[in-house]
């Protein structure tokens, strides 16, 4: 059996208990462990992706690839009782357990961990125009009892719901790291002082309306917008980034 925890905020600590199990972590997140006795635990680099089909592990890679929803995993095989530690650039953890058929829908760049009994896929938003958010992104759905989800998020983690109050949520699409739920609608507010570089900077959001009830968890800190439409460059206060690479 294997649990998930945070530790001090800024690790992953995953206890396995019984062995013969395995987990998907980042490439090179491992940062320490320890079980009795000699090692038993190892990591292998994945190839293709999570996917137990080979057919749809080349599939999902083909469609990481031209997304750009990269995600470079490895393998946690464990043979024993150990427990292992991860980390990312001292990046706030945050840990969540799936329920059966319960999806999570996250950045690749913003996925630490998860169990095997999470199914991982890649689906299209088409809102990646105007925001640095992309066109598509990464889903990890339950699918048995032991789903657990270790993402990563830049500074303390801000968690707004809408399932019991049934409110409006609106969160900036390059802050949102990830949602529980039902999809964003995307609200955009683009006048005349866009293109003179007089924007207010929050010219599209992500809303989430009491008919679309979804736990979202924002960071304090926003990717560069991927789309400029003032004349001089500075609707957004600083130049877009560039785009990020398809591996």
């Amino acid at each position: 059996m294997i649990t998930f925890e945070t530790l001090n905020e800024l690790c992953l600590k995953i206890t396995c208990t019984g062995g013969n199990d395995y987990v998907f972590t980042k490439a090179g997140a491992f940062i320490g462990g320890e079980c009795q006795g000699a090692k038993n635990y190892k990591f292998t680099k994945v190839m293709l992706g999570p996917e137990a089909n080979a057919g749809r592990a080349v599939l999902n890679q083909l469609v990481r690839r031209i997304s750009g929803e990269n995600l470079p995993l490895m393998r946690v095989d464990f043979g024993g009782d150990s427990v292992t530690y991860y980390a990312n650039r001292q990046q706030h953890v945050v840990v969540y357990k799936l329920d059966q058929g319960e999806k999570i829908s996250v950045e690749s760049e913003n996925i630490l961990a998860f169990t095997k009994d999470c199914q991982y896929g890649v689906r299209f938003l088409g809102q990646g125009v105007v925001s640095q958010k992309g066109l598509a992104t990464s889903t990890l759905t339950g699918q048995g009892p032991n789903a657990y989800v270790a993402i990563i998020v830049d500074g303390n983690p801000l968690v707004l719901s809408n399932v019991a109050s049934g409110s409006t949520i609106e969160a900036d699409p390059d802050a949102v790291v990830c949602w529980i739920g039902a999809d964003p609608e995307m609200r955009t507010d683009i006048s005349w002082r866009n293109f003179i570089g007089q924007s207010s900077g929050e010219s599209y959001m992500f809303e989430w309306s009491y008919h679309t009830p979804a736990t979202v968890i924002i960071q304090p800190d926003e990717r560069t917008s991927g789309l400029d439409v003032s004349v001089d460059g500075s609707a957004t206060g600083s130049r877009p980034s560039a785009q990020r690479s398809m591996w």
